[in-house]
C-alpha cells in the first residue's frame, strides 16, 4: 500500500480538497450557476452527509450536498477515479435524496428539483463532450419530458467542444485535470482563482492539516 499523500500534496481532485473548497457557499454557489447556467440567489452547503435509512440498504456518502432559496436540492460528486455503473450510481444517488426530501404524509407535489452532478476526470461516455446533461424524455417523441424534476450531469476534464460550452467552464475543468505542479498556474479566469486562492487557505490551515490527517 502507498504512503498517504500529505495535504500539501493534494489538489482539487482529492475529495478532502474538494469539499473543504465547496463547503464555502459563494464559491459553492458560483460553481452551480456557471454549471447549470442559471442564477441562484444563495445556497446552503452540507460537506459529505451520510444518508442512510437502514442496516441492511446500502448508505452513500455525499461529497457536497446543497439546496438553494427555492429548496431546489443539489448533490456535487468529484470522481477522479472511472467508476463501473455510473448511471445506476446517479440513479441511486437521486433515490435517497428523494427519501430525505419527502417526508411521511407530505404530497408528491411538495418533492424539490434535485440536481446530482458528477466531475469526472475522465470521459465518462466517450464522446469528447465537457458537459452531458441528462433528464427524462420519452422514448417515442423525444420532445415529450416527464418533468419529473431530476437531472442528472456529468463534466468531463477531457472535453474537446469547447465551442459548446462556457469559457468559464472549460478553464475550470482543465484545472481540476491538472496535476499538482500546473494546478498553481494561471488559467486566466476569475473563479479558477478564488479556487487556487481557497486551496491555498486549505493548506495553510493547521485545522484542516489536522482534519486531514
Amino acid at each position: 500500500m502507498g504512503q498517504r499523500r500529505t495535504l500539501q500534496e493534494l489538489t482539487i481532485r482529492d475529495n478532502f480538497m474538494f469539499g473543504a473548497v465547496m463547503v464555502d457557499e459563494a464559491l459553492c454557489r458560483e460553481f452551480l450557476e456557471l454549471v447549470l447556467g442559471f442564477p441562484i440567489e444563495s445556497v446552503t452547503v452540507s460537506k459529505e452527509k451520510s444518508i442512510v435509512y437502514h442496516p441492511e440498504y446500502k448508505g452513500v456518502r455525499l461529497d457536497i450536498v446543497a439546496k438553494d432559496e427555492d429548496h431546489t436540492h443539489y448533490n456535487v460528486e468529484m470522481q477522479a477515479l472511472r467508476k463501473p455503473k455510473l448511471g445506476r450510481r446517479s440513479r441511486y444517488y437521486h433515490s435517497q435524496i428523494d427519501m430525505e426530501l419527502l417526508l411521511a404524509g407530505r404530497e408528491y407535489e411538495e418533492l424539490s428539483d434535485a440536481y446530482v452532478i458528477f466531475i469526472c476526470d475522465f470521459d465518462p461516455f466517450y464522446g469528447k463532450k465537457y458537459r452531458y446533461t441528462f433528464e427524462m424524455a420519452c422514448g417515442e417523441d423525444p420532445g415529450v419530458r416527464l418533468e419529473d424534476g431530476s437531472r442528472t450531469i456529468f463534466l468531463s476534464t477531457h472535453g474537446e467542444n469547447e465551442e459548446e460550452v462556457p469559457e468559464s467552464l472549460v478553464k475550470f475543468l482543465k484545472y481540476v485535470r491538472a496535476e499538482l505542479a500546473d494546478s498553481t498556474a494561471d488559467f486566466e479566469d476569475g473563479y479558477v482563482r478564488k479556487i487556487q486562492e481557497a486551496v491555498k487557505t486549505v493548506k495553510a490551515s493547521r485545522e484542516m492539516e489536522a482534519r486531514y490527517m
